[in-house]
């Protein structure tokens, strides 16, 4: 049994936004690979979106797929995150989280396996709650303030995240979309170490 959590923000105004990203990526699995008569389903007691997909792999045997888009805000994530982890008996191996990554250009990726927040407050979250750094990440990225030329506005990092993409950018951003929801499939079909050398860029 996988759980795939989208992390973001509940609300029309934080809808597409850059944090939002990891909601965009389960929202599109979700619609690529839920049951057409399924919807998300709201679930007051783990705070969060979620639903379940039956995947049947081209080889092998059937798996469970939880996906979830918690509700309590980025930096609440922890809470649902582990709740539902324990109700489904998930292991910190079996959680993949998918969020925005300030430190990666738009449109790059990089699935990767432990290690720090790096600063990210819905992994930081999780990270507290679970306790331990031992799940997965698909870091997906934003763009980057870093770099601009001289006179041009940097926003603060805060603003920045809870900005949405630009006219210029969304091309790139129904890209990443699409490549984050191929990485999951990726990963599912032929584990997440093909995924990894499929879909990290450099």
């Amino acid at each position: 049994m996988k759980l795939i959590v989208g992390l973001g923000n509940p609300g029309l105004k934080h809808e597409k936004t850059r944090h939002n990203l990891g909601f965009m990526i389960a929202d599109a699995f979700f619609k690529d690979y839920g049951h057409p008569k399924d919807s998300w389903k709201e679930d007051k007691k783990f705070q969060s979106q979620i639903s379940e997909i039956i995947w049947q792999p081209k080889k092998g045997k059937e798996e469970k797929v939880i996906p979830v888009k918690p509700l309590a805000f980025m930096n609440n994530s922890g809470l649902a995150v582990s709740s539902i982890s324990r109700f489904y008996k998930i292991p910190p191996f079996d959680i993949w989280v998918v969020h925005d990554e300030v430190d990666l250009p738009l449109g790059g990726m990089k699935i990767r396996f432990a290690g720090s927040s790096a600063g990210h407050k819905g992994v930081e979250s999780i990270l507290k709650h679970l306790k331990t750094e031992k799940f997965w990440r698909f870091r997906m990225g934003i763009g980057s303030q870093k770099g601009k030329p001289p006179g041009k506005k940097v926003k603060p990092i805060d603003g920045f995240v809870l900005s949405d993409f630009s006219e210029s950018e969304k091309g790139k951003a129904r890209e990443i979309i699409k490549r984050g929801k191929k990485a999951l499939e990726e990963a599912l079909e032929e584990g997440l170490e093909k995924a990894m050398n499929r879909f990290n860029t450099k």
